[in-house]
C-alpha cells in the first residue's frame, strides 16, 4: 500500500504540471522548476531509511547534477525556434544533456567528489 501511495502522489505531480502547462506555460514552468521530484525522493528516502545522512548525500548529488540538466532546457527551445521538429529537438537536447552529465561525473570524480 505504501508503494501505491508513493506512485500515486508522484503521478499526481507530473499530471498537475502537464495540465497547468496547457493553461499557462509560465505557471507550469514555475511548478516544473520546483524540485518536486527531489522533495518527494528525499521524503521517501528518509521515511524508508530514517537516515538524514543518506538524504544529505542525495541532496549534494542533486546539486551537482542539476547543472548539466540545464543544457537540455537551454538547447530545446533554441532548436524548436530554429524549426527543428519536436522529436529531433527533444532527442538532440537529451543526447547533449547526457554528454554533459557524463562530463560532470568525470569532473566530480577527478576532484574526488562522490
Amino acid at each position: 500500500m505504501y508503494y501505491l501511495l508513493k506512485i500515486a502522489l508522484t503521478a499526481v505531480v507530473v499530471v498537475a504540471v502537464s495540465e497547468i502547462s496547457k493553461r499557462s506555460s509560465l505557471l507550469g514552468g514555475a511548478l516544473a522548476s520546483l524540485p518536486l521530484v527531489s522533495f518527494l525522493a528525499m521524503i521517501w528516502l528518509y521515511l524508508d531509511t530514517g537516515s538524514s545522512d543518506k538524504v544529505a548525500e542525495l541532496s549534494r548529488s542533486i546539486f551537482w547534477l542539476v547543472l548539466p540538466s540545464l543544457s537540455f532546457f537551454l538547447l530545446l527551445p533554441i532548436l524548436l525556434k530554429k524549426g527543428v521538429g519536436f522529436s529531433a529537438s527533444f532527442g538532440i537536447s537529451t543526447v547533449v544533456m547526457v554528454c554533459f552529465y557524463l562530463g560532470m561525473m568525470f569532473c566530480l570524480k577527478k576532484f574526488g567528489i562522490q
